[in-house]
């Protein structure tokens, strides 16, 4: 692959490009100019951030002829609610926004989905861009135009889709993630595999520790085919009335751990959506749509890159099955009070299902927990 590689999310008028590459940040400047209806943007961004990248984007927009200011929220996805949503909001007014500012969220996921968000509901409706700085944002929330804030009562429970201007994935910036956000981040890649593609989760058995290492190649190779794939299913289902729907492959148990484990670094959102992965292909293997050796070679993928694949690393929390079936019928997928799933027949083979038993759901949980309490946590990336 060349340096930087374009592909464009096609929606019609709200048509965006995805850029992945290196020193995009440094670029940023150029990129935006021709988006701008006015020569100034505001940029929305966290503590962790803006001490590693600010600066550089700063520059570049400085460079570029374009006047800038920073709006600084505090890191962690305990900051998705609507009490900072309501603060930033109140900040951004007050520097006489009008609509034809640009916002530019420049983070990982929790600074996208609150950027977006607020760009969607001020003045009805205003442009931003996603320059996302994580490798979970760069693969998956900066695509597509969900954004939303978490509430008690789940994640992403209140927010709206807004497509984002254009998306600058500068593949450079992986190198200053800590291991265990990298790490985090590989979950999602790991789920393009699984929904449709296993010839690329064959690549990543391969390839994938490489992607973690922060290696440039594989990374860049890794989050454009990630961004193509995610681009692919946006431009067919935007709003998730059905295929959208299977890129939520692990989120429906993922979001239900993390809302227990109360949005902090107890668990990060990809090592749940890891976790909601495996368990998602075991719940198939016990309902007969999937061969037992494709969720055993699953776990030995997430337990060679040092992924959690179950609750070994979370037992000193007191789960039960009554806990986590609440979390998920909380959730948004849910419909007529029924549960919806995302189940696999195989590697690259995930389909939509709405018809689990709660029966066979707690069956499937309770050895899951069983084998915790007995000590038997399987391998030892759990």
């Amino acid at each position: 692959m060349s340096a930087c590689e374009r592909l464009t999310v096609e929606l019609g008028e709200r048509s965006y490009d995805i850029l992945v590459g290196e020193q995009l940040i440094a670029t940023a400047g150029a990129q935006l100019a021709p988006l701008l209806k006015s020569p100034r943007v505001l940029v929305v961004t966290d503590s962790t951030v803006a001490k590693l990248h600010l600066p550089a984007l700063e520059r570049s927009l400085s460079q570029a002829g374009i006047e800038s200011e920073a709006f600084v929220l505090p890191a962690g996805e305990a900051t998705k609610n609507f009490s900072n949503l309501a603060n930033l909001c109140s900040r951004l007014l007050a520097a006489k926004i009008d609509r034809d500012t640009l916002l530019v969220a420049l983070g990982g996921g929790v600074v996208g989905d609150i950027t977006g968000f607020a760009a969607a509901i001020l003045l009805r409706g205003i442009d931003f861009v996603q320059i996302p700085t994580t490798l979970l944002a760069q693969v998956d929330s900066s695509v597509g135009g969900k954004t939303g804030i978490n509430t008690p009562e789940g994640k992403n429970l209140v927010g709206a889709f807004h497509q984002p201007r254009l998306v600058l994935a500068d593949t450079g910036v992986l190198s200053s993630l800590p291991d265990r956000q990298l790490k985090a981040g590989y979950a999602e890649v790991v789920k393009y595999g699984l929904i449709n593609d296993p010839a690329f989760f064959s690549w990543l058995e391969g390839h994938g520790h490489l992607v973690v290492e922060g290696e440039s190649n594989a990374c860049r190779r890794a989050v454009f085919h990630a961004c193509r794939a995610k681009a692919e299913i946006v431009a067919q289902d935007e709003r998730e009335r059905g295929l959208r729907a299977l890129l939520n492959l692990g989120h429906t148990f993922g979001h239900a751990l993390e809302a227990e484990c109360g949005y902090g670094d107890e668990l990060l959102h990809g090592e749940g959506v890891a976790i909601g992965m495996q368990l998602a292909f075991d719940l198939s293997v016990q309902l007969g749509h999937c061969p037992a050796e494709d969720a055993d070679r699953l776990r030995r993928h997430l337990v060679a890159l040092d992924l959690p694949c179950g609750f070994g690393r979370l037992r000193q929390r007191a789960w039960s099955a009554e806990i986590l079936i609440n979390h998920m019928t909380k959730d948004k997928k849910v419909k007529n009070g029924r549960i919806t799933f995302v189940l696999a027949r195989g590697i690259g083979q995930a389909f939509i299902a709405d018809d689990v038993q709660p029966e066979e759901l707690e069956r499937m949980l309770n050895e899951a927990l069983t084998d915790i309490l007995d000590g038997n946590v399987g391998l030892a990336g759990d």
